[in-house]
This record gives C-alpha cells, sequence and structure tokens, in this order.
C-alpha cells in the first residue's frame, strides 16, 4: 500500500529504532514539522545526494520513516526535536507542491530467512560490536557505562548499522539491503577490520597516560 509522506533531506541515514536530534532552522522544515507535529504524522528521512543542489536536493530512493517523540520550541520559530526511526521506505514518485519535497512511498523490508541463520550471524555481529564498544568507552574513559543490545537480528544489524563509523554511501547501502544476514555479514567484516584498530589506538592510549599525576606537569 503506497502512502504520502513529507521528506526530510539530510546528510544522514536513519535506521529503525534509532533516535535522532535535529535542529530544525530552515523555513520549508519548520512548516513541514509544525504540519506534521499538530497532525500526529510521520515524516521521512532519507540521505540527501551529496552533490544535488540547495532547495533542489535528490534523495536515495530508501530512507525511514520517522515520528516525533520530543519538540522544543524557540521563541524566534527555531525548533529541537527528537526522532524516532520507523519502518523503512522506498519512494515511487515524488513532487514540490510545497516548500518541502513530498513523496509517495511504499513499506520496505527484509526477505525471510532461515531463522537459525540470522541467529548464527546476529550472535557474531554481537560479539564483535560489543568489544566495539568496550574499547571506545574505555578510549574516552567511560567504561562503567552500561549498555544493551538488540536481540532479535534485523533490529540488532539496524542498531549496529547506525552506530558505526562508516561513510553515508556505506551506510545507505546497508540500509537498503533485504537481507537481514547480508547486512549483518557485511557489519562483521567491517567490526573486524575496525576492533583490531580501537585496540592499538586503547593500547597507545594507555601506553602514553601518564600513571603519575606529578609526571603530568610540565616544569
Amino acid at each position: 500500500m503506497a502512502i504520502e509522506l513529507p521528506i526530510f533531506l539530510l546528510n544522514v541515514v536513519l535506521f529503525p529504532g534509532a533516535e535522532l536530534p535535529l535542529h530544525i532552522f530552515e523555513p520549508r522544515y519548520r512548516l513541514m514539522i509544525n504540519e506534521c507535529y499538530s497532525e500526529k504524522k510521520p515524516f521521512g528521512v532519507v540521505l540527501a545526494h551529496p552533490e544535488s543542489e540547495y532547495l533542489q536536493e535528490e534523495p536515495y530512493p530508501v530512507g525511514t520513516m520517522a515520528e516525533i517523540e520530543v519538540l522544543d520550541r524557540l521563541e524566534d520559530g527555531r525548533m529541537n526535536l527528537i526522532a524516532r526511526g520507523l519502518q523503512r521506505f522506498r519512494i515511487l514518485s515524488q513532487h514540490r507542491e510545497k516548500p518541502y519535497l513530498s513523496a509517495l512511498v511504499e513499506i520496505y523490508e527484509d526477505i525471510a530467512e532461515p531463522g537459525q541463520t540470522r541467529l548464527s550471524y546476529a550472535e557474531k555481529a554481537r560479539n564483535l560490536f560489543s568489544s566495539y564498544l568496550e574499547i571506545l568507552l574505555e578510549v574516552v574513559g567511560k567504561q562503567d557505562v552500561q549498555f544493551s543490545l538488540p536481540h532479535e537480528p534485523e533490529e540488532l544489524s539496524h542498531f549496529i548499522a547506525y552506530f558505526l563509523d562508516l561513510q553515508d554511501e556505506k551506510k545507505q547501502h546497508f540500509l537498503e539491503l533485504t537481507s537481514t544476514v547480508q547486512r549483518l555479514e557485511g557489519e562483521i567484516e567491517a567490526l573486524r577490520r575496525e576492533v583490531p584498530v580501537m585496540r592499538q589506538m586503547l593500547s597507545m592510549s594507555s601506553r602514553y597516560r601518564p600513571s603519575d599525576p606529578d609526571r603530568s606537569i610540565l616544569n
């Protein structure tokens, strides 16, 4: 079933379940957010092609619906909000009858795959990503922070894709995949490259961190 959505074009890829803080200052998007908030309807977050012209940005074909969780209006008309990703969608057609882009979209879902295969890849990805987060938190001195990862394979694959430090085009590739297994497989490959780098960063950080506070004082 096709539905019409207002489209927020950004330099970010939003995934289902993820939270996205936004500062709204452009008149076209102030109008869009005001309409969505008053009518309690979602909007679409879509990555804009980097070579697009301002006010004529071209969207990638797949994006994510978002609902407004928190909205804070500023005195000058700007807004701060937190949006949460819902379902993915594919753009069927688009128009600019309003100052912002609107599109006719259809829901975009992963295909059915063997449950045991999904669980096997999810376990590998979860273990690697847990190591990645533990090292990252230790590097920034936040090793006491507790975290929990989604258990359902598709949710986990979206969670990892959103938080991994990857180029937007790579994140968009993960968003457009319709195979949870392929998404997890790609994330496992990326984490197998990243985790040793993170460990090396932690090792260097520990090596050059003064153990005696007095030694860190320059005379």
